[in-house]
């Protein structure tokens, strides 16, 4: 995932509150899992007219916002539906940075994964920025993540809260996976350590355990002779045979019926 330290770009005004997810990529774009190709769809019912054209009235459509970096929305942005889909169309189209007044919880977290810095002000700094927003081309804006500030195009400068977490993955540019293979020697380690435990879990697959069993299934215990000869007139105890290693015992009715059915031929005369 690429980092996030110091953005200054173009700040483009959406003053709508409410923006879903289905707004921001409709469903019919949900059917793949690719992350890139989804930023000509961003905003597809609002971006582009019945024929296909650009409609000239929708901000990103204008000359002066469609390299835009920054976008300055409305509360409650990113609500609706969980899809993830939503944050990579935003990123695709070139957006790194959302400045609204409050986020859906899901699509809030959903943009730290995949690079984009989701930052909530007051509603009247996001009034603000909204009006620095509408100077067009002017409406240069700096995000500082580290020091967490922004500055706009008049130089005056805002403060804005973030997790220390979330702030760490994005100035490393760490996703869950990239997460993960920070702890890649920790993992050796203990791959290492429990092939020597339990080496029969590393049987490849189609090779076929000894004693039977299914192509990749763990060797089958076989049973003591010992523990199996002394367990046969156990049978009425409940206690049957065992087979060594697995702790599990033969039905000891079926001895019963044995030994009873064997008496009966014994006894039996002409």
């Amino acid at each position: 995932m690429e980092n996030f330290t110091t953005l200054t770009a173009v700040a483009a005004p959406l003053p709508m509150i409410n923006v879903d997810t289905d707004m921001i990529i409709p469903k019919q774009f949900l059917k793949t899992i690719k992350r890139s190709g989804l930023g000509k769809n961003l905003f597809e019912e609002m971006r582009y007219l019945d024929d296909g054209s650009d409609n000239p009235d929708f901000v990103l459509n204008k000359p002066a916002y469609r390299s835009a970096k920054i976008l300055v929305a409305g509360e409650n942005f990113g609500c609706g539906s969980s899809r993830e889909h939503a944050p990579w169309a935003i990123r695709d189209f070139g957006i790194r940075c959302i400045v609204a007044p409050s986020f859906a919880d899901i699509f809030y977290n959903n943009c730290f994964k995949n690079g984009i810095l989701p930052i909530v002000l007051p509603p009247e700094d996001v009034e603000k920025l909204m009006d620095d927003a509408v100077r067009g081309a002017n409406a240069i804006v700096t995000v500082d993540l580290e020091n967490q500030t922004i500055t706009g195009p008049d130089g005056g400068e805002i403060s804005f809260d973030i997790d220390p977490f979330q702030k760490h993955c994005l100035l490393e540019g760490l996703d869950e996976i990239g997460l993960t293979m920070e702890k890649e020697q920790a993992i050796s380690d203990f791959e290492a350590k429990r092939r020597i435990a339990t080496p029969w879990l590393d049987i490849a697959p189609g090779v076929r355990a000894r004693g039977g069993g299914a192509p990749g299934a763990c060797p089958r215990p076989r049973p003591d002779s010992r523990r199996v000869g002394r367990g046969v007139g156990r049978g009425i105890g409940g206690r049957g045979r065992t087979l060594a290693g697995t702790g599990a015992r033969c039905h000891p009715h079926r001895h019963l019926q044995r030994r009873a059915g064997a008496q009966g031929r014994r006894g039996a005369g002409p």
